[in-house]
């Protein structure tokens, strides 16, 4: 490297211009004040009698600090790199220069992840995320499908640091899994893993067919919000059926062996979701509450968006059940999701929980139909 590529000078301005506009949306100086006025009220010595209250304001100052720090650290990051092009006009340096351009594109994308970060702002987008898998017709090679991928959103989360909690979990009868249920937790996973909801394609030469052939695998992936404390919704109990039954599958010595799971059928709706690795049936129950409240809370939701959409004569997606992204391992490598148009080769990383550049195509997509 000679001279420094135009492009990537470009690239820096631009970028310098984006954060600019960010930190004018932002209103930076409001939340400065809004976080201050939290640290006073977590400063009262009376701040502690209501323990939900007080988390709940904790966990809405983090929320705000993150914004504003991300933005300073990005803000000072970019000023650092103008400040290291001025010295590389002056005298060029080609270690300095690969470090330095190496260093704007990684910016660059820093703050394409920022900046999707703050338009997850969905009222449910910050919530934890509970998220299903069931294979589709095909036996063993769908049920283990569904563990492939049941370890593919696993590894997505750890990397980014979320914790995930395995709530129900149905073996295969030779390899895979039935069903499985898990808690993603952690700030805006909800927001994130709604772009997975749908259905999975796999398209490879199955291991379980002695003749080699190739098949075709679907396995759902269902994605809602768990619902805070701040939404209620009311669940009747002469419309709840409540099973217990053995609990069995993945959980190693946490699991009980007495019959402590708990379905949970409601009535009028005929969702069901269920509950098996919590200590004791009690708060298997409350857990599977938990999740029926969500399930019916999106209903709701999803009734008031149809209402909403009919007065308005728009024709609506069909989401649930739809094919949303294909998984190629045979006769070529590639990963595409048919919403965006995303698409990679490099399936072994999307298998180990790559799955940013999808996500953040589906989210932008959304963004632009809602803007036109």
């Amino acid at each position: 490297m000679l001279e420094l590529d135009v492009s990537v000078k470009q690239d820096l301005r631009a970028n310098a211009k984006r954060l600019q506009q960010l930190r004018g949306s932002l209103d930076l100086d409001l939340k400065k004040e809004q976080i201050e006025n939290y640290e006073v009220k977590m400063g009262d010595p009376n701040f502690w009698d209501d323990n939900d209250k007080a988390q709940a304001i904790i966990g809405e100052m983090n929320a705000i600090k993150s914004v504003v720090d991300q933005y300073e650290a990005l803000e000072n990051e970019s000023k650092d790199l103008e400040d290291m092009l001025e010295i590389l006009d002056e005298e060029f340096d080609e270690e300095m220069a690969v470090e330095w351009t190496d260093s704007v594109k990684a910016l660059v994308a820093k703050v394409d992840g920022f900046e999707l970060q703050l338009l997850l702002n969905q009222p449910y987008d910050k919530l934890d995320a509970i998220l299903e898998l069931h294979p589709g017709a095909g036996g063993t090679e769908s049920q283990d499908w569904a563990s492939m991928l049941y370890r593919m959103y696993t590894r997505w989360a750890e990397k980014r640091g979320f914790k995930v909690e395995l709530i129900d979990y149905l073996p295969g009868d030779e390899a895979g899994i039935k069903s499985v249920t898990i808690q993603i937790r952690g700030h805006n996973a909800y927001g994130y893993l709604k772009a997975e909801k749908g259905v999975h394609r796999l398209v490879r030469i199955s291991p379980f067919d002695a003749s080699g052939r190739r098949h075709t695998s679907f396995v759902s992936c269902d994605v809602i919000p768990e619902i805070n404390d701040e939404i209620h919704i009311e669940i009747r109990p002469e419309d709840l059926r409540v099973d217990t039954y053995r609990a069995s599958g993945a959980g190693g010595q946490h699991i009980n062996k007495t019959d402590s799971a708990v379905r949970l059928t409601h009535l009028p709706t005929g969702v069901v979701v269920a509950s098996q690795t919590q200590r004791s049936q009690i708060q298997n129950k409350d857990k599977a509450m938990k999740m029926l409240q969500s399930k019916l809370y999106e209903l709701r939701i999803q009734e008031q968006q149809k209402e909403l959409a009919e007065v308005r004569g728009e024709q609506m997606d069909i989401a649930w059940g739809s094919q949303i992204r294909s998984y190629v391992f045979h006769p070529y490598s590639m990963v595409k999701d048919h919403r965006t148009s995303v698409e990679t080769g490099n399936i072994g990383a999307v298998m180990d929980g790559d799955l940013d550049s999808f996500i953040d195509g589906y989210l932008r997509s959304q963004i632009k139909q809602d803007v036109q």
